[in-house]
């Protein structure tokens, strides 16, 4: 490597760490620039202001020292700002602090774009925002000031991706550092140090064993030398050998007496080593992993310092006004988690900001207060999870509203949505689809949100539940692991197969006579605790061939009895083999969309076992409920009629994948090349459901949809349009026009369709 070479890479790691610095500073800025807002005492406001003066200082610096001029520009001017509300030589304004949010949004750009002999892409806004910073300084209020301190757009707020706002996405972007205290780093040290002595231990008794297959080896080849023949003499080759002496055999059962007794001291002595080494290992690895897993581990507050300015942006642009508080955020947790948490808590508090909080008018209205709260909670339970708790001040949720979501997306009859508990009624928004707005806006209103929110927890092997009483606010509660790296599960046999159930997703292993098994309303269950509890076949559930001999061999049914949320199911297995520790293993590329299954891990003996997604289980087991002993008897029940699906698609080989989907699993299909071809065929023929490509010839998908809604006869029909169309803008359209679901090729899954058009035409 040459000067140059190295003089590149050294300014590399250099700016990697002027990043990471960079960032942290921002954030404060931000953060002091959001509790100025707040309107503090006057007191309480000149020591913000000197802390934020003091990390704009800082940043100023560390800019220099790279040689960032942007930033530090920009640091200067800001500085200049700050100096100047110190000395009350400027009053703090609404508008004042409208510039320097967007001159801290500038700098929080500048540092991970900036690379040695590039430009700056945000260059050409450095020179308007000193002018405007210069203005503001002088008393004037320029026309580029003007521009730069109107509200804050939807899309300046919101990023094309699952609406997460940009400023949020540039935190996101330094997750691939992390800051280790050194006394952690030597704790893992000295851990790592230990595994030395295990090391050499394991070395020396490879020697002992190789030392004793020496001796059996020895032993051996003196045997084959003399041998015990059988009485007499026997015939070998064309010699005859005698065999040997009462005396001979006598010294030779003595010496391998001498010798067993020799080799049992030594592997006694061996077996005491291995069981100390064991130990020590044990120890050793256990404590090595408490230390790394704290190394991982991050306090929320990483993840949610983010959150003040996203609310305030938000809520000015409703022109609403809210502030978050946020409780435990010291509380640490695994890194990975927190990356995963971060979509989830953005959609909900996003939520309380849309749906929550009112407008300052209508709040006092209502006797609240005009600015809406919305707090953030975190807390470790005994049980080694984090809870997490989301909740507003606002309207709450509308219960009836959420009932008639439900009839309206065809989830539900209306007369079982009026019987509907209030507890499940309310557990409906988090169905894809649901959603109580009365319009659809770029924020929300398409019931994805809480949809999102569900399936990311559910990943995580999480719950998530809500509470919510009207005109009085509402509250998400998340229950998530502490760390995804390892667990307590249960390992259980179906047949051939073995599977890992986490601990904490069960709630007891029992066996029950077959008497006990009874037959409510066509499904199997047993009775615990009062309980009417469903009863199903694992192998029914995880879509395997059932083993026939489970239940007719005369012994007692083993069960597991899952506990999910507020679901309970029982599950019948053939063997519960043991519990045990295991470390999670993701899933390879090629089996990432492997129903009902979340990971593997690896068992002692080396099997690699498939770890039980819970929640997509308890989902697969809706239909999978028969009765044990009663496996193959013939269905006495007459057969629907066939569900009729008209696909819509100009691409033979597209048709053919999903006509071939729909017909395996039980639908009649009928296909047409395009839009008008379709409409064809509706006016001839009756037809459950419509799934459609969007780009075709003659009429597209967009059009056909806006067709199917505007006539009478058919305006109810289900439509799914699958395309490769990703955009937020065709998904809209799409949505806009009237489509029931938009499901995207790239992320095509079979099973997803199939789970879509089974929730819309109720097959």
């Amino acid at each position: 490597m040459n000067m140059d070479e190295k003089s590149d890479d050294f300014l590399k790691r250099l700016l990697a760490t002027f990043r990471v610095e960079a960032a942290e500073h921002v954030k404060a800025i931000s953060l002091g620039l959001i509790e100025l807002e707040r309107r503090p005492l006057a007191e309480k406001q000149e020591e913000i202001i000197e802390a934020v003066f003091r990390e704009t200082h800082s940043l100023k610096g560390a800019a220099r020292a790279v040689n960032v001029v942007e930033v530090e520009t920009i640091c200067q001017s800001m500085e200049s700002v700050f100096f100047a509300l110190k000395r009350k030589e400027i009053a703090l304004s609404r508008l004042l602090l409208d510039l320097l949010h967007k001159a801290t949004d500038a700098l929080g750009g500048m540092p991970e774009s900036f690379q040695p002999g590039l430009s700056v892409a945000k260059r050409t806004q450095t020179p308007k925002i000193l002018r405007d910073l210069e203005s503001m300084l002088a008393g004037t209020r320029s026309p580029a000031l003007e521009e730069t301190t109107k509200v804050i757009e939807p899309s300046d707020i919101l990023a094309s991706r699952s609406d997460v706002p940009s400023t949020i996405e540039r935190a996101l972007s330094m997750a691939d550092t992390v800051r280790i205290s050194t006394a952690k780093l030597n704790s893992i040290l000295l851990q790592a140090e230990e595994l030395r002595s295990a090391k050499l231990a394991a070395s020396q008794r490879v020697g002992d064993l190789r030392e004793i297959l020496v001796l059996l080896a020895q032993w051996k080849k003196e045997r084959e030398k003399s041998r015990i023949l059988g009485p007499g003499f026997r015939q070998r080759g064309f010699k005859r050998q005698p065999s040997l002496s009462h005396r001979g055999l006598g010294e030779l059962l003595e010496q391998d007496h001498t010798f067993v007794k020799s080799l049992e001291s030594k592997l006694a002595a061996l077996a005491k080593c291995a069981e100390h080494d064991q130990r020590s290992l044990q120890w050793t690895v256990d404590d090595l992993l408490e230390e790394m897993k704290k190394v991982v581990m991050l306090p929320f507050s990483s993840a949610l310092g983010v959150f003040p300015r996203f609310v305030r942006d938000l809520a000015r642009d409703q022109g609403k006004e809210a502030e978050v508080t946020i409780e435990g955020g010291e509380i640490e947790i695994d890194r990975r988690i927190l990356e995963e948490l971060k979509d989830p808590l953005l959609h909900l508090v996003r939520n309380c900001v849309d749906h929550g909080i009112g407008a300052p008018e209508e709040r006092e209205r209502k006797g609240k207060l005009s600015r809406g709260r919305i707090c953030l909670a975190v807390a470790q339970k005994e049980d080694g999870r984090i809870e997490i708790l989301v909740s507003d001040d606002g309207a709450g949720i509308d219960v009836a509203k959420v009932r008639e979501a439900g009839v309206k997306l065809g989830m539900l009859s209306r007369d079982k949505a009026e019987n509907l508990a209030r507890q499940e009624a309310l557990c409906l928004i988090f169905e894809s689809g649901v959603s109580t707005s009365p319009i659809i806006t770029d924020i929300s209103g398409r019931g994805l949100g809480l949809s999102i929110v569900r399936e990311k927890v559910e990943k995580l092997a999480g719950t998530v539940s809500v509470e919510t009483n009207v005109d009085l606010g509402t509250t998400f509660r998340l229950l998530v692991p502490m760390t995804v790296a390892a667990f307590r599960g249960v390992v259980v046999r179906v047949a051939d197969h073995v599977f890992v159930f986490p601990t904490n997703s069960v709630e007891r292993v029992l066996r029950m006579d077959k008497e006990g098994v009874k037959t409510v309303e066509g499904r199997e269950t047993i009775e615990l605790d009062s309980q009417v509890v469903p009863l199903v076949w694992l192998s029914d559930g995880l879509q395997l061939p059932r083993n026939e001999d489970q239940s007719n061999n005369g012994q007692k049914l083993q069960i597991i009895l899952l506990n999910w949320g507020d679901k309970r199911i029982a599950f019948l297995i053939d063997e519960v083999v043991n519990e045990q520790e295991v470390l999670v293993k993701t899933l390879p590329n090629q089996l990432s969309g492997l129903p009902n299954v979340s990971g593997l891990t690896v068992l002692g003996t080396g099997t690699v076992v498939p770890i039980v997604n819970v929640s997509d289980l308890m989902k697969s087991a809706g239909n999978a409920s028969a009765a044990p002993g009663k496996a193959g008897a013939q269905s006495k029940e007459p057969q629907r009629r066939k569900n009729s699906i008209l696909i819509v698609e100009d691409s033979i080989t597209a048709r053919t994948l999903l006509k071939n989907i729909l017909e395996s699993a039980g639908y009649n299909v009928r296909t047409s090349v395009d839009g008008a071809d379709a409409l064809t065929a509706l006016k001839t023929e009756d037809f459950d459901l419509v799934v459609s490509d969007v780009e075709m010839p003659r009429m597209d998908g967009f059009d056909l949809t806006a067709r199917i809604r505007a006539d009478k006869k058919l305006c109810e029909l289900p439509m799914v349009l699958v395309t490769a169309l990703e955009s937020r803008e065709d998904r809209e359209r799409g949505i806009d026009v009237g489509a029931n679901a938009y499901i995207v090729k790239s992320t095509f899954d079979q099973s997803n369709l199939l789970e879509v058009v089974e929730r819309l035409i109720g097959s």
